[in-house]
């Protein structure tokens, strides 16, 4: 491993502090979201509806928002996504009924969509396949500790200045960032000033790139282990049709489908279900609502080092799939478990161990689609992001109808455990070494992949 430079190293603090900012923003609603009903006189279910048109908008804009991070580069479309969402963010404070906060999370979703995918898609060019799970694992951990801080610091902002008031602080947040980014990030590697030649080979380590042969038209396999000419990279058309024929991109779509599901529980109803259905005070609500994000970021950690640990030692589908079909089945079995008659602190420890679970897996879901297709990254977690906030899109819904018609908030918890065992199952039909494109194809047993885990 190279010591001379560890520019890999500050994408990857930027990258967490993005997933921090993302989900500062993402679930401060939900801590305020009592206030807001309370001021703009709105139901439960109304309420579902505005959780959810941020899930809309942020489903349709996915792949087309990770496709431009393909062609354009990360630098500037994560530059413009940050931007938009921050703004929105700043807007959410305006809004002055159901109507207009609708709208305004709508666009905010729109904005934010493609930022998990273009993360994807930088870290195919700064990582070598061994790092890349450790790498989604730091990112991730970032998610959890924005989900954590998140409802604690709305709360305490509400409280002193109001719950609009409390919008325009956690929107000033990505501003700064984008800045920084678009100052200081290079889509290339070998673009930027302070990476030496040593970290250049590390990182290309299992990047072959293809070259013409010059006055011929036809190209070459060419290992890129010094920094070239700066300039522009060739951009590789999209293979569609070999994309939405490959079996593993439905399955990967079905896996996070169930995740995206369960998790966005946690970024909606969960401070409600803690203070109005167990009746946690506003304090201790918010302390219980920060814990599943608080021990998810640990499962982070650990699942990022895990998923490239059991990789390297017994190939990619024990690393990835395995993991991942034993972490979500656990997380469905402890979901279920918080329906059962126990003590309310129990069931809000259940709640939080359930997406700790599921997080142990989160490195090996967004590892899976960098392994099959590096240089189309964008576009396939485009497509699992999609049907992930598909997923979360249906599942607060599905609490707002279940309570507000049936006043339960036990069916949709046995909804969540079986959406969890189904992707469960959808790991098991994953095969994380079948590219979609490139000269590995199934059967080769030199494929670049396999070789990174014999080194």
């Amino acid at each position: 491993m190279p010591t001379s430079t560890r520019v890999r190293g500050r994408v990857l603090a930027f990258a967490f502090a993005l997933a921090v900012v993302t989900y500062l923003d993402r679930i401060c609603i939900s801590a305020a979201a009592p206030f807001i009903m309370e001021e703009l006189h709105l139901s439960l279910l109304q309420m579902s509806v505005v959780f959810s048109a941020f899930t809309l908008a942020y489903s349709l804009f996915e792949i087309p928002s990770g496709w431009l991070g393909d062609v354009k580069g990360p630098r500037r479309v994560l530059t413009r996504i940050v931007l938009w969402w921050s703004a929105f963010t700043m807007l959410t404070g305006a809004a002055q009924g159901l109507k207009s906060l609708v709208t305004i999370r709508f666009l905010f979703g729109a904005g934010e969509a493609g930022a998990f995918p273009n993360v994807a898609r930088s870290f195919s060019r700064w990582f070598p396949v061994r790092e890349r799970g450790r790498a989604n694992g730091v990112m991730f951990l970032g998610s959890r500790v924005g989900g954590m801080l998140s409802a604690p610091i709305a709360l305490l902002l509400v409280t002193r200045w109001g719950w609009r008031a409390s919008f325009v602080f956690f929107g000033a947040l990505g501003i700064v960032w984008a800045a920084a980014w678009y100052a200081w990030y290079r889509d290339r590697p070998e673009d930027h000033p302070d990476v030496s030649a040593d970290e250049l080979a590390w990182i290309q380590q299992n990047q072959a790139v293809t070259r013409p042969i010059e006055g011929r038209g036809a190209e070459r396999p060419a290992l890129h282990v010094a920094r070239p000419a700066k300039g522009r990279d060739r951009v590789e058309a999209t293979p569609w049709r070999a994309l939405l024929t490959s079996r593993n991109l439905y399955a990967i779509c079905a896996m996070y489908f169930a995740f995206g599901y369960g998790l966005y529980f946690y970024f909606t109803w969960l401070p409600t279900y803690l203070i109005k259905v167990l009746g946690f005070s506003l304090l201790s609500g918010g302390l219980f609502a920060a814990l599943p994000f608080l021990l998810a970021g640990f499962s982070d950690l650990a699942g990022g080092w895990l998923t490239d640990h059991l990789s390297r030692r017994y190939g990619l589908r024990v690393g990835r799939c395995h993991l991942g079909f034993a972490a979500f089945m656990t997380c469905g079995g402890l979901v279920f478990a918080s329906t059962l008659p126990v003590p309310a602190v129990a069931k809000a420890v259940l709640l939080a161990c359930a997406l700790a679970s599921a997080d142990l897996a989160l490195g090996a879901c967004w590892a899976v689609p960098i392994d099959i297709a590096p240089d189309h990254a964008g576009v396939i977690t485009g497509f699992m992001n999609t049907l992930g906030n598909i997923g979360g899109l249906i599942g607060p819904l599905v609490v707002g109808i279940a309570v507000d018609r049936w006043h339960s908030w036990t069916f949709p918890f046995y909804v969540t455990a079986l959406v969890y065992a189904g992707g469960a199952l959808a790991w098991l039909a994953i095969d994380p070494t079948r590219p979609v494109v490139g000269p590995d194809r199934p059967g080769n047993e030199h494929s670049s992949i396999a070789a990174a885990y014999r080194r």
